[in-house]
């Protein structure tokens, strides 16, 4: 049987391949856009499982995904990567993802429509994330982020093989697990989109992306003293001796980064030079002979006996008030002396039939 071939392009353009799946019986064979393996899966119809085999060493598995009749569980051999269960809720047209096993949190979910199949992450407040929508005809898949409408994250396009198998849970799931993207793929891709913009090739393992790659110059020969080069040339000339004997185009680092930070004061530099060369000890000398001395103030020369004696001779003896002179039988005798007793409203010689009469 011919293998099957499914080609991703990067974006809705049919001009950037990004990965190619060959899909035969036996597995499927992840290829990168410079035609090398970069995963490899194997099928296991008997025990009804899907391996993840390392590329390098195609007997090792690095994940293996279970199916059943409830979904699937992927296990793998990562160490601090937690398993993750697909399980079919709705009557099969809905699938849950959680995270850490059946009983961890949800971590997204896969709703199957009529043209194809929306992907929502946990925390977005139902918000879709991005739709696999399965082109009329059978022909590719396309996948949009953020909603039926939006933007062509990647177009598969499918040769020997109706994209229409994948509409079913079991298929999809399985079309799930081989296209998805580490997040070293993406970087790598983004190295890559970065190398092609900057017109240099992609950048060695383990360097900085983001580094400069131009050709660089010793610090001295950008340090500047009085208008003069450190050399002795003038301030717009470099040395080229110096220039030839120097080539760390291939370092990734910037010399000039080690050096001492430059002065960047506005004062001229004649005016630093002569406070600089002035020592320590000279300055302060001669700013305490300037310091004046405070004289005593006149308070000083008051004994505290003084100070405090008119508050101790005055007498501080509070005197009687004259309410206190009235006996308390006084007093309250008005208050006692009042008739209090209620007198009959008005309304009191209304009968009572006159009052609701009206009513």
């Amino acid at each position: 049987m011919t293998e099957s071939v499914i080609t991703e392009f990067s974006g809705s353009e049919r001009d950037s391949i990004s990965r190619v799946y060959r899909y035969g019986v036996s597995g499927v064979r992840v290829m990168d856009s410079h035609d090398r393996i970069s995963r490899l899966y194997r099928f296991d119809p008997s025990s009804n499982t899907m391996t993840e085999n390392d590329p390098a060493q195609p007997g090792k598995i690095l994940r293996r995904f279970v199916f059943d009749n409830f979904g699937m569980l992927e296990e793998t051999f990562s160490f601090g990567q937690p398993p993750r269960t697909f399980r079919y809720e709705a009557g099969g047209r809905q699938i849950v993802m959680r995270e850490g096993g059946d009983y961890g949190a949800v971590g997204k979910t896969f709703s199957f429509e009529n043209n194809g199949v929306a992907e929502t992450a946990f925390g977005r407040d139902g918000g879709i994330e991005r739709v696999y929508v399965f082109e009329p005809g059978g022909g590719a898949i396309t996948i949009r982020s953020g909603g039926w409408y939006g933007d062509v994250e990647r177009k598969l396009v499918c040769d020997r093989i109706n994209a229409s198998v994948f509409c079913e849970p079991e298929a999809f799931l399985q079309f799930l697990m081989f296209t998805e993207k580490s997040q070293r793929e993406i970087d790598e891709a983004i190295d890559e989109e970065v190398a092609k913009i900057r017109g240099v090739s992609s950048p060695a393992p383990g360097q900085n992306r983001f580094a400069y790659t131009g050709q660089r110059h010793n610090s001295e020969d950008s340090r500047d003293t009085g208008g003069i080069r450190a050399s002795g040339n003038p301030a717009g000339r470099r040395s080229s001796s110096r220039t030839a004997e120097r080539d760390d185009g291939d370092i990734d680092f910037i010399p000039d980064a080690a050096s001492a930070p430059v002065n960047t004061s506005r004062r001229p530099s004649a005016v630093r030079d002569q406070t600089g060369a002035v020592p320590f000890e000279e300055r302060w000398q001669s700013a305490t002979n300037d310091r004046e001395e405070l004289s005593v103030g006149r308070s000083a020369r008051i004994p505290l006996d003084e100070r405090f004696r008119s508050s101790r001779d005055e007498d501080h003896t509070l005197t009687t008030g004259r309410s206190a002179s009235i006996p308390l039988d006084e007093r309250f005798r008005s208050s006692r002396d009042e008739d209090r007793t209620l007198t009959k409203g008005r309304s009191a010689e209304i009968p009572l039939d006159e009052r609701f009469k009206k009513r």
